[in-house]
């Protein structure tokens, strides 16, 4: 049975159709390299036939004889015939009997079977002749034997069967090693599938350094594996989260609510109960909205609403927007532009991004600190920074805060919802940039944007280098 599907492979059956559509070609190449020899050698043949009677016609009748004689005489391999005959065809000279009774005396190299006076074979041999009548009325008859012609075609078939069998194996061979390494790869690929449907997320198909389309392919599936993983890790605690992050601000709304029932005795104690109770519905409403919100970036429903964004005005804007937030808590909140820079995005996307981690920054800085916001460009790239003075991530942190929910133990009483990095890491890869989390002590996130559209203009703060890609994420 394995032999079977074996044969049944496409990779054996193209093996087989390509050795033989080889075997075919090279037997095509021998068939018309015989064909050409022949045809070379007849043609040969004829110009020697015609030199030699050319030659032996043109000297005195009494030199003919002898001329005939030493012809033959040379003639080691026996391929050479002649005869001179006088004009009642008795014979003169030569090792042919009798004039060819279809041999024409017109000067025209023919085929034709001569009469020898020694039989050396069962039957007189078809030679390329050539047959003049010469002055004084005898016939002198020059021809010359071609089957070495048969013997060029053995040693061509010799070979042929020598050089094409090995090469068919071989062929074979290769096509046989190519299935069986083919199925051996699939089979592996299918096992390792079949762990993966039954559970086994971390599983991932076999790679090697090679650059063929099999191993592109698996490079391809690996990576969509290790986002489904991470999709599938993500969600596997998100209605926890979600049941958790809700669970407070409603618990506290029904609280609040109780107790004011309860215990309130005049108006304004109902309205402060009332505002307690908004308060946590409301919170409860934007962890909603930022789920929402997030959804509909990931699934890619603003690509449509792409433009061409000036980034250094949504620095500006995010900057006049928090300054005085910024001034309320003591800390001082700065903008660098480098140059007037454009990029291909969503405008409202890319201010929330960039505004929420300004809210980040400004959040998570004591009094007394800096939040710096920076817009630096070189070539066809654009670095959007925001900088604090706070207690910034740290390496372990660096991927959590990404998920969704995540808070870190000592921001637990800092208010927040956790969704507005991942907020921001969906806009980024929405838009296809880079997101760069920088080590601490000191916050600093970045944006590292593709622009194209980068124009010069008067300089509007100090120009940075940009920071090593070492920090990417």
């Amino acid at each position: 049975m394995h032999w079977i599907q074996f044969i049944r492979s496409n990779t054996f059956l193209w093996a087989l159709a390509v050795a033989a559509a080889f075997a075919l070609f090279v037997v095509g190449l021998f068939a018309f390299v015989y064909w050409k020899l022949d045809d070379y050698l007849i043609a040969r043949s004829d110009r020697m036939i015609t030199t030699q009677i050319n030659f032996i016609a043109d000297l005195p009748p009494d030199r003919r004889v002898s001329a005939i004689s030493d012809h033959l005489a040379q003639d080691s391999r026996g391929v050479q015939y002649a005869g001179l005959f006088n004009g009642a065809g008795t014979r003169l000279a030569g090792n042919i009997d009798r004039v060819p009774p279809t041999l024409g005396l017109d000067g025209a190299v023919e085929g034709v079977r001569l009469d020898l006076m020694d039989k050396l074979a069962a039957h007189d041999p078809v030679v390329r002749a050539l047959g003049r009548r010469l002055d004084g009325g005898d016939v002198l008859v020059m021809g010359r034997n071609v089957d070495e012609t048969r013997e060029i075609s053995s040693v061509v078939g010799q070979a042929l069967a020598l050089g094409l069998l090995p090469a068919f194996c071989l062929c074979l061979l290769a096509g046989a090693w190519l299935s069986v390494r083919a199925q051996r790869r699939v089979e592996e690929v299918n096992q390792r599938v079949q762990r993966i449907v039954a559970g086994e997320l971390r599983e991932r198909l076999p790679e090697d350094n090679a650059d063929d389309p099999f191993a592109r392919l698996a490079r391809i599936v690996n990576g969509m594996l290790a986002e489904m993983e991470t999709m599938i890790n993500a969600l596997a605690g998100v209605g926890n989260d979600i049941a958790h992050d809700l669970r407070t601000p409603l618990t506290r709304a029904r609280l609040a609510l109780e107790r004011g029932r309860t215990h309130a005795a005049t108006l304004d104690q109902l309205q402060e109960v009332t505002d307690k109770a908004v308060a946590g519905i409301d919170q409860s409403l934007a962890i909603v909205t930022a789920l929402l919100r997030l959804t509909e970036i990931e699934n890619n429903r603003r690509t449509a609403g792409f433009g061409d964004v000036a980034l250094d005005e949504i620095l500006r804007q995010v900057c006049d927007v928090y300054e005085p937030i910024a001034e309320d808590k003591g800390i001082g909140l700065g903008v660098v532009i480098d140059r007037h820079v454009r990029v291909w995005g969503d405008r409202d996307l890319l201010f929330e991004a960039i505004a929420n981690l300004v809210d980040n920054a400004v959040k998570f800085t004591p009094p007394g600190g800096r939040v710096g916001l920076e817009l630096l460009s070189e070539d066809e790239t654009a670095l959007v920074r925001v900088s604090d003075t706070g207690p910034g991530i740290s390496e372990q942190e660096r991927e959590a805060v990404l998920r969704r929910f995540y808070r870190s133990d000592k921001m637990r009483n800092t208010p927040g919802v956790g969704l507005g990095l991942s907020l921001v890491a969906a806009i980024v890869k929405l838009h296809g940039f880079r997101l760069i989390i920088g080590p601490a002590p000191g916050g600093r996130i970045e944006i590292l944007a593709w622009t194209g559209r980068a124009s010069k203009a008067a300089p509007c703060g100090s120009r940075a280098l940009f920071p090593a890609t070492a920090d990417l994420m």
